[in-house]
C-alpha cells in the first residue's frame, strides 16, 4: 500500500520535479541519465578490457558525500581488484570530483530518479552485486528493486539528521521508510545516537552496528606538485596571514564580511578567502563584498597569466574570492584561521574535519546538526569552538591572534582529534567484505532475529 501511495504520488509530481531538474542548471547536464538513458555508454559488464566483471555500485549525493567515499572506494579496488566500481552523483560537482580523484578507479554515472521504471531499466543494466550509499540517501523505488534482484545493499557512514528523525518518524512517512529500511543488509552509522534513531525509525537492530565517521579516515590532500596552489599564487606577501571561511552561504557570508571588517582594524595583515559552497553563486557574493567597500579577487584570475595585473603581489585588505572547484580541503593548508560554513544559518553544516586535519584551530556557528558527534568532540578536544554570530566570532578570532600560544593549541588539539578517531574505514570495510567474501557471513546478518537489542560493535 506505501509503495503504491508513494508511486501514484511521483508520477503526480513527475511534471513538477523535472521542470525543477531543468531550472536548475547544475541539474541538467545529467538528466538524461537520471532518466534511464545510457546513451553510448552501454551494458556495465560489456566495457573493453573488463568483461563480465562483477560490479559494485556506491551512490554519493554530491561533492561532501564524494570526499568521504574516496577512500573507501580506493580500498575496495585494491581489495577487490576483479570487481569494476561506479559511483553515482546527483550532482555536477559530485560527478567533477569522483572524475578527478578517482581516475582509473572508478566510473561515474548519474544516479537515476527514482521512477518505477528508470531505476529498473538502471539496475538491470547495471547488475550490480552489491550497493553501498552514503549517509542515509533512502530511495524506495531503488531499494525495492534491488532488493527483487537480490543485491544487498549497505548504509555507510550513515547519519540521522535530528529534523529529519522528527519529519520521518511521525505521519504517513513512518510507515514507508520503515519499509524501506527493511531492505537494507546493513546500517553503519556514524555514532550511537545515529544508531538508535535509525533502529527508532524502523531498521533491525540486529543489522545495524556504529562504526564511527570515515571522514577521520580522510588522507591529506594532496598539494600539486606544479605549484598550481600556493601563497604565491594566492599573492600572500611576507607577513600576510589568512583567515579562511569555506563552505558558506548567503545570509552567513554578510557576517563574514562584517567579522572580517572589524578584525581588519588591529590586524590589518589579515587576507579573508571566502569560499562559497555553490561556486556559481561568486557574481552575486563579488557584488556584495564590493558594496561593502572590500577589493575582491577571484581565484580563478590568480595564477594564469604572470602578466596580469591580478598577480602582482599587493599588500592590504582584500578578499579572495574562491571560485574554483577541489581546491577548498588544500587551502586550509594556508590559514592562520579557519571558519566552517553552513552553521552561521539553519543548514547544518560542513565538514569541520578540513581544516582539522592539517592542524588548524576551527571555528562554526550554532547549526551544526549535519556535523554534530565532530563538533562536540572538537570543541571538548580543545580545537575547536562554537560562536553564536559573526560578532562573538570576531571577539573570539581576535582573542586567538593576542594568543598565539593558545591559537597554536587549539590547531594541535584539532589534528590530534582527528587522528584519535580514526578506523572508521576499516571497521566499514570488515563489514562490508563479509557480503563479498562468502554467503557464509552474509547469511548470518539475514536471519539473525530482529529482536535482537544489540546495537552495534563497541569502539
Amino acid at each position: 500500500m506505501w509503495y503504491l501511495l508513494y508511486k501514484v504520488l511521483l508520477i503526480l509530481a513527475s511534471p513538477v520535479i523535472l521542470l525543477i531538474l531543468l531550472a536548475k542548471k547544475r541539474c541538467r547536464r545529467g538528466l538524461p541519465q537520471r532518466l534511464g538513458w545510457f546513451g553510448s555508454f552501454g551494458a556495465m559488464g560489456s566495457q573493453p578490457g573488463q568483461p563480465n566483471k562483477p560490479v559494485i555500485w556506491l551512490h554519493a549525493v554530491s561533492l561532501g558525500e564524494v570526499t568521504a567515499a574516496v577512500p573507501l572506494v580506493r580500498e575496495l579496488a585494491r581489495r577487490y581488484p576483479e570487481h569494476r566500481l561506479l559511483v553515482s552523483t546527483v550532482t555536477e560537482t559530485g560527478r567533477e570530483a569522483v572524475e578527478q580523484r578517482l581516475a582509473g578507479i572508478a566510473e561515474h554515472r548519474y544516479a537515476p530518479l527514482d521512477f518505477p521504471w528508470v531505476v529498473s531499466a538502471f539496475v538491470n543494466r547495471l547488475d550490480p552485486c552489491l550497493y553501498l550509499f552514503i549517509e542515509t540517501e533512502l530511495w524506495p523505488n531503488l531499494l525495492r528493486a534491488l532488493r527483487r534482484r537480490g543485491v544487498p545493499t549497505v548504509l555507510v557512514n550513515g547519519r540521522v539528521s535530528s529534523r529529519s528523525f522528527e519529519r520521518q518518524r511521525i505521519g504517513l512517512v513512518r510507515p514507508l521508510y520503515r519499509r524501506m529500511l527493511e531492505s537494507v543488509t546493513l546500517c553503519l552509522m556514524q555514532s550511537d545516537r545515529d544508531a538508535e534513531r535509525i533502529i527508532a525509525l524502523g531498521a533491525d537492530p540486529a543489522r545495524v552496528r556504529r562504526t564511527g565517521n570515515i571522514k577521520f579516515d580522510q588522507p591529506l590532500p594532496e598539494v600539486p606538485a606544479n605549484g598550481s596552489l600556493s601563497r604565491d599564487v594566492l599573492r600572500l606577501a611576507e607577513g600576510e596571514e589568512l583567515f579562511v571561511a569555506g563552505s558558506t552561504h548567503p545570509g552567513e557570508e554578510e557576517q563574514l564580511i562584517a567579522c572580517y571588517q572589524t578584525l581588519l582594524r588591529r590586524f590589518p595583515s589579515l587576507v579573508l578567502l571566502l569560499a562559497p559552497r555553490h561556486i556559481e553563486r561568486a557574481p552575486q557574493v563579488e557584488t556584495m563584498i564590493r558594496g561593502k567597500g572590500l577589493e575582491v579577487i577571484r581565484r580563478s584570475r590568480l595564477g594564469a597569466d604572470p602578466a596580469s595585473p591580478f598577480n602582482t603581489t599587493t599588500a592590504g585588505p582584500r578578499v579572495i574570492l574562491l571560485d574554483t572547484r577541489g581546491e577548498l580541503a588544500t587551502v586550509y593548508r594556508f590559514a592562520t584561521l579557519a571558519f566552517v560554513g553552513g552553521t552561521l544559518i539553519h543548514v547544518g553544516g560542513h565538514n569541520l574535519l578540513e581544516p582539522a586535519v592539517w592542524g588548524k584551530p576551527v571555528w562554526f556557528g550554532p547549526y551544526t546538526d549535519h556535523c554534530q558527534e565532530v563538533a562536540d568532540l572538537l570543541i571538548e578536544a580543545g580545537g575547536g569552538r562554537q560562536v553564536r554570530d559573526g560578532e562573538q566570532l570576531a571577539a573570539e578570532l581576535a582573542a586567538q591572534l593576542d594568543d598565539r600560544t593558545s591559537l597554536v593549541r587549539m590547531g594541535e588539539a584539532a589534528q590530534r582529534a582527528v587522528l584519535a578517531n580514526r578506523g572508521a574505514l576499516d571497521r566499514s570495510l570488515d563489514l562490508i567484505g563479509t557480503l563479498l567474501d562468502g554467503n557464509e557471513e552474509r547469511s548470518r546478518f539475514e536471519v539473525r532475529s530482529s529482536t535482537e537489542k544489540q546495537v552495534g560493535v563497541s569502539l
